[in-house]
């Protein structure tokens, strides 16, 4: 949807406004003595702290001090916002500093008094046991609005007993101790006496809720995460913080925690499971707001419950998040706004649509600070008496409340658009106090099966006491059935293949564990009609796409079939990306490996999109394919030499010199790299430090991980082959390119120069090389012999070939696409000293066209060469595609075959 252009405020608020606000009236009234004390300006921990000391210095004790400091910087905040001097993220900012300030003072207080009596809680070995207080919610996202409660949860790390006083009396176990803290924190910020309360306290988020123990040891909270813990949690843990003690914010068991709560939240699959939880819990607080407003229909203008309301907001964002933060790490933040934009950056939602939600955000945020203002009451309901309403409306700027009643509705119409787009449609409905799933129109499977070709029926009905299927959730029983019964729709109606339909059977089975797979084609008919065509256009992608099930929500992208691979695009993302792993610490070797194995299989399997659905051709693979592997190299030489124990330098002085199809940019699916290494650098140690980088750079790249492997790598063309060094020094290389010593390069390896590319290096190495490739094409060479060698050289690799009788072979037959690149190779070291247009590596075709305009092969037999080769490469990239081989029968191709022999008998006869 198109994000509506909101019409601005019509006036500025004006400082006068406060008073509309019964809260504070009443504050300026009750404490007309005190507003002094608290510092000009925005409040922030240092003036909170101050404010509190000269409170507690004037008598009163440490909860009178607290409530009081409290009212104070509410109606200063109160004073600022109406004013329109304090943004959203001000307040919210101000409101959290001001619970973490009273979190920390009544863990310091609770502490001293349970110790006083109890001695200090002890582990097993002796060691100090500790607590910490978690602020969920929007306290952990530091999004407190200024009357909210504070969703709390209380960790301790070891269970043991108290040390007892000095007189021998008052021990406890650590868990009645906690106990006891938990009690003494909520007497302090929690209750109410006669100057209000700091923040209302709730528990209810804690494992079991309110009918779990108050605070719960750090096994406990990873047993129930392993055993019990529930879908809807996970977008609560997702914001969790530690908040108090301050001073253990950066300690080990605080990180322990984290360790646990982030696979709990990120899982390492997309996980679309999440998303029919989110409907049913949308649907349980749609429920609840019905209730309250039955009989009373103003209660349904809830901002931040009713329908577009602030909560369908932060869902859209916890969603995507906990879809894909397991992967993604750089989406792993707790404030709304700052997710909306990584959502837009990684391109999960469009950034018109992030800057539209952002923007509604703000608005009702503010709204329901107002609403808030009026009684200091925890209510997100618009008032219903004019004066109120009014009274909003100015503090937001505008006259009255018809102008600003209508930019509220069209704020919320924006966002609950796009969250009924995401969830792909209305709430589930709820029947009375239990929501359920929506009914699904399933037919029974025995009746599917009838209805299934034979292939198909074979296939899927030992499905039905398959341990796989019966392992299945009752609901995901159901949604196979679904998807089958989708499935065998759009193969009836035509729109694909049997053998896609049981390429699905395949992909399937093996992936009934990782419920989340199935969700995902659920979720996403698109994706599901995309991964059919493609199952069924080739054998290759059905593989593929077993290898790494993950990509498969590539298929989601609106933009998929618009756009190509961009190199920059991809290095930047991935620099983000392990930016994020290293703020959360995750940036280990592995971590890393799997970083760029992901994003490399996404990208190849784009490409494979693309190439299936026609929107590329066979050469437009290769250059992307190419590019990509260019990129991960480059990325990869750099994060193996930062980790290199004994690099010497900032930079590596090391140059990748690529040959064969990385090195013509004709890489296909699945090619290995023939890369050679050379250095520059007078370091005395530069050989052994290159070597190191060499090894662990090959062993990044081929080493299979849980998430794969990248490239296999070929270095045989390096100087000597496989018995030489992995990397040699840049004066080695050209000696040994150059024919100069009694090391030098064999014919073969100067047919390999032509195809040769300096893919990474500073300009300076890039230069050097190219002036090496130029020096060897253009040498002097005797023609004859050179035609002979060529000639040698190419029997050889044929005689190497078993071509049966009766098929023609698209690379190796007489006639083939080896034929064409002998015969360039003989053009460029032949005539590149008379004719320089041949040193460029422009690639085969390219090439064969700029012979024919040297007047080297006559017209139109080059243009006609290359149109051959162009044809045989689609031809082999199709059964490449299929895993077939690259053969047609004899009589296919003939013209093709005729044109490229045309070639070969006017170079070589």
């Amino acid at each position: 949807m198109t994000p509506i252009e909101f019409p601005q405020a019509s006036a500025a608020p004006t400082a006068d406004l406060a008073g509309g606000s019964r809260f504070a009236v009443r504050i300026r009234r009750r404490y007309a003595s005190e507003m002094a004390l608290l510092e000009a300006g925005l409040p922030d921990t240092q003036s909170i702290t101050r404010l509190y000391a000269t409170l507690s210095t004037a008598g009163h004790d440490v909860a009178a001090a607290l409530r009081i400091a409290r009212q104070l910087v509410i109606e200063r905040l109160l004073s600022l916002d109406c004013a329109g001097q304090a943004t959203v993220a001000a307040v919210t900012g101000c409101m959290t500093a001001l619970a973490e300030f009273a979190l920390n003072l009544a863990d310091e207080q609770a502490r001293r008094q349970l110790e006083d009596l109890h001695g200090a809680p002890l582990g097993p070995a002796g060691e100090s046991a500790r607590i910490w207080v978690l602020g969920m919610g929007k306290l952990g996202a530091r999004e407190l609005n200024v009357s909210s409660d504070i969703d709390l949860i209380y960790v301790y790390d070891h269970d043991g007993q108290t040390q007892g006083r000095t007189d021998g009396r008052g021990h406890i176990s650590n868990q009645e101790f906690f106990a006891k803290y938990v009690k003494a924190m909520y007497a302090l910020v929690g209750e109410a006496t006669e100057h209000g309360f700091v923040f209302r306290v709730d528990l209810a988020l804690r494992p079991n809720g309110n009918s779990g123990p108050a605070a719960l040891s750090l096994g406990a909270l990873e047993e129930y995460f392993q055993v019990q813990g529930r879908e809807w949690e996970r977008f609560a843990w997702l914001k969790s913080r530690v908040v108090a003690p301050i001073n253990a914010l950066s300690s080990g068991p605080v990180l322990e925690i984290r360790r646990l709560v982030t696979p709990f939240v990120f899982r390492r699959y997309l996980d679309y499971k999440v998303f029919e939880s989110l409907r049913v819990l949308h649907a349980q607080i749609r429920s609840h707001a019905a209730k309250r407003s039955a009989g009373r229909p103003e209660r349904a203008n809830d901002v931040k419950l009713s329908r577009g309301g602030i909560r369908e907001i932060e869902f859209i964002v916890q969603l995507l998040q906990v879809v894909r933060g397991g992967q993604f790490p750089e989406l792993r933040t707790r404030p709304t706004q700052s997710g909306l934009q990584r959502l837009a950056q990684a391109g999960l939602i469009p950034q018109a649509v992030a800057d539209g939600l952002a923007g509604a955000y703000d608005f009702l945020r503010r709204v329901e600070h107002r609403i808030q203002y009026l009684d200091d009451q925890q209510t997100h309901v618009l008032p219903t008496q004019d004066d109120d309403l009014s009274w909003i409306s100015q503090t937001m700027g505008f006259t009255d409340a018809g102008p600003f009643l209508r930019q509220l509705n069209a704020h919320r119409e924006f966002v609950a658009q796009e969250f009924d787009v995401l969830l792909g449609g209305s709430p589930v409905p709820c029947n009375g106090s239990a929501c359920q799933a929506a009914a699904l129109e399933k037919p029974e499977f025995d009746s599917l099966l009838e209805a299934m070709p034979a292939e198909l029926k074979q296939r899927v009905q030992i499905w039905r006491d398959h341990p796989r299927v019966l392992a299945l959730s009752d609901s995901s029983r159901e949604g196979l059935v679904k998807l089958l019964a989708r499935t065998l729709q759009w193969l009836k109606a035509g729109r694909i293949t049997e053998m896609a339909a049981v390429r699905l059977a395949d992909w399937v089975e093996p992936l009934l564990r990782r419920e989340s797979y199935l969700a995902l084609l659920l979720e996403r008919p698109l994706v599901h009609e995309r991964m059919l065509r493609m199952l069924g256009a080739a054998r290759w992608p059905a593989r593929y796409l077993l290898t790494h099930p993950g990509v498969v929500d590539e298929l989601a992208g609106n933009q998929l079939f618009e756009e190509r691979f961009n190199a920059v695009d991809f290095e930047r993302d991935l620099a983000r990306r392990r930016v994020a792993l290293q703020k959360s610490a995750e940036d280990g070797d592995e971590a890393l490996l799997n970083l760029l194995r992901r994003a490399h299989h996404a990208e190849v399997f784009r490409t494979l999109a693309r190439d299936i659905e026609g929107k590329l051709g066979v050469e437009e693979v290769a250059d992307d394919l190419s590019a990509l592997a260019e990129s991960v190299l480059k990325l990869t030489t750099q994060w193996a030499w930062e980790r290199l124990k004994n690099r010497h330098r900032e930079t590596p002085q090391i140059a990748v010199i690529a040959y064969g199809k990385l090195g013509g940019k004709e890489l296909g699916y699945g090619s290995d790299l023939d890369i050679v290494f050379v250095y520059d650098d007078a370091d005395e140690r530069a050989a052994e430090i290159y070597a190191a980088l060499v090894r662990k750079l090959v062993n990044w790249l081929t080493v299979k991980t849980a998430e794969g492997d990248l490239y296999e790598i070929d270095m045989a063309l390096r100087p000597n082959g496989n018995s030489g060094l992995l990397v040699s020094s840049f004066e080695t290389f050209e000696r040994y390119q150059q024919q100069r010593g009694s090391n030098t390069a064999w014919a073969w390896e100067h047919q390999a120069m032509t195809r040769a590319r300096c893919i990474l290096g500073n300009p300076g190495l890039r230069a050097r090389f190219d002036a090496v490739r130029n020096s060897v094409l253009a040498a002097p060479r005797e023609i004859a012999g050179l035609t002979t060698e060529i000639r040698d050289m190419r029997e050889r690799v044929r005689a190497a070939q078993r071509l049966r009788e009766g098929q023609f072979d698209f690379k190796h037959s007489p006639g083939g696409m080896v034929d064409v690149e002998f015969a360039i190779q003989l053009l460029v070291l032949s005539e590149a000293a008379r004719h320089p247009t041949l040193t460029p590596n422009i690639g085969n075709i390219a090439l064969l066209h700029e012979a024919e305009s040297c007047g080297l092969v006559p017209v139109p037999m080059g243009t006609l060469a290359a149109n051959a080769y162009r044809a045989l490469r689609r031809a082999q990239h199709l059964a490449r595609l299929d895993e077939t081989p690259g053969v047609a029968p004899a009589d296919q191709f003939s013209s093709e075959r005729q044109s490229i022999l045309a070639l070969w008998h006017h170079l070589f006869a």
